[in-house]
């Protein structure tokens, strides 16, 4: 057997040795509720005309009256995955061809695809080290005359800075998005994270802290844009001239419909978040208390006054200060079997669509358009934060990933501080 002191790297025993349960939030309650939807014979009661079945059936109904009482806001809007809800709430801001809506370069590509879905532009802003939200100085900076929109992404289960943000919003008159697909829960000064915005919403994805397998949750306190929204996500070009709307902007429907059995789950799993957020505070909480003391290791930053959801456990790594890579102890904690480490995560604004400007066709549309008003620069260099964690200093440890009880959060303390303690071979 190999000496337990020494890296199992290089040869020496294995901190942790079990393998951690998945994440699951799934009960006999969800099973219950699905098999009552099957039983009943409707599966989906949605019409794509003007009637009172244009809205759903009664589990969709049931399902956005729970999440409006949960989240305390006016209108839940409920959907077939959160990418479609992205796309919709473009659309309903009433984003026309060529306008611009900031974005966040550290996030899942679709928060930039759904504004190039309307042929509006996506314009990257750099990120905050310590919160990995957009950076209202970045914003600001990077607004224009073009500039109709923000796409606040509330990543990895913290709020962006919102007070910052609306505040930008009103100076230039702009319009707000709040992603906020990994942080349903969250807090910001006593709101939910993803209701300060005007339109804001949730991912109802397998591993996001609820789910329905696939899914999204739309939140937003104005009727006019609530009703777009529903509009869009149910063929709304042949329901408007019936339902008596003249206003036609972006009313290219879709069927963003979300079922009835989705939903019966849903209803069920609405009751269990703030159970669920706790438990994985908590985890989340006792391993900041032991990784508190590790040499150039930023842990995750929470806000007074707000708090984290922990979809993702985010740090960064001195790499400069301790003469290592943040790949290399990555490598030590997988070897000593931490699960769900990694060192990247998404720098959008270099994927080949962006940096070919090739979206639609082949031709560069919508860059090259009549309708797009400068050229919008993508290259290396943009997001200096954003780029340097890509590439140097990220390490996460992928929380949502595992139903992690006190004993495992305390096997990966060991394993970190074991690492720590070995740097020096490391180098």
């Amino acid at each position: 057997m190999g000496d337990e002191n020494t890296l199992a790297i290089y040869g020496g025993t294995k901190t942790i040795s079990k393998t951690f349960s998945p994440y699951n939030s799934i009960g006999p309650e969800e099973k219950n509720a699905a098999v009552k939807v099957i039983e009943s014979g409707v599966l989906s009661k949605f019409l794509g005309v003007w009637s009172p079945d244009f809205f759903g059936g009664p589990m969709v109904q049931d399902f956005e009256r729970q999440c409006e009482a949960f989240f305390n806001v006016k209108h839940a809007i409920v959907v077939n995955s959160w990418t479609s809800g992205l796309i919709a709430a473009i659309g309903a801001i009433g984003i026309e061809p060529g306008d611009e809506v900031i974005v966040s370069p550290w996030t899942m590509s679709a928060s930039a695809t759904a504004i190039l879905h309307w042929n509006a532009i996506p314009v990257f802003a750099d990120i905050d080290k310590k919160t990995f939200c957009l950076d209202p100085k970045s914003i600001e900076s990077n607004i224009t005359p073009f500039t109709k929109a923000i796409m606040v992404v509330d990543i990895f289960g913290c709020s962006a800075n919102m007070k910052s943000i609306m505040n930008l919003a009103e100076k230039y008159n702009l319009k707000v998005i709040s992603d906020t697909a990994q942080a349903p829960g969250a807090t910001y000064y006593g709101d939910y994270a993803g209701t300060l915005a005007d339109i804001g919403g949730y991912s109802l994805n397998y591993h996001k802290h609820i789910n329905t397998g696939e899914g999204g949750i739309l939140v937003t306190n104005d009727d006019a844009y609530a009703d777009k929204l529903r509009l869009i996500r149910n063929h709304a070009e042949v329901v408007v001239e019936s339902k008596g709307n003249e206003d036609l902007t972006n009313m290219v429907g879709y069927n963003f419909r979300l079922g009835e059995i989705e939903c019966a789950i849903g209803i069920e799993q609405i009751k269990k978040l703030p159970k669920l957020v706790e438990k994985r505070q908590k985890v989340a909480e006792r391993l900041t208390a032991g990784l508190s003391g590790l040499k150039g290791l930023q842990l995750p930053f929470v806000e007074s006054d707000c708090s984290h959801v922990y979809y993702v456990y985010a740090m960064v790594v001195g790499t400069k200060l301790l003469n290592i890579s943040n790949e290399k102890i990555a490598e030590a904690l997988v070897a000593e079997g931490v699960p769900g480490i990694g060192t990247k995560y998404q720098n959008i604004h270099l994927l080949p669509m962006y940096q070919k400007k090739i979206a639609f066709g082949s031709k560069g549309f919508p860059w090259k358009s009549e309708f797009c008003k400068r050229d919008v620069d993508y290259s290396k260099g943009i997001c200096p934060v954003a780029e340097s964690l890509q590439d140097d200093f990220f390490l996460s440890f992928g929380i949502s990933q595992f139903d992690l009880e006190i004993n495992d959060i305390d096997l990966i303390i060991k394993a970190f501080q074991k690492v720590w303690s070995n740097l020096v071979l490391l180098k």
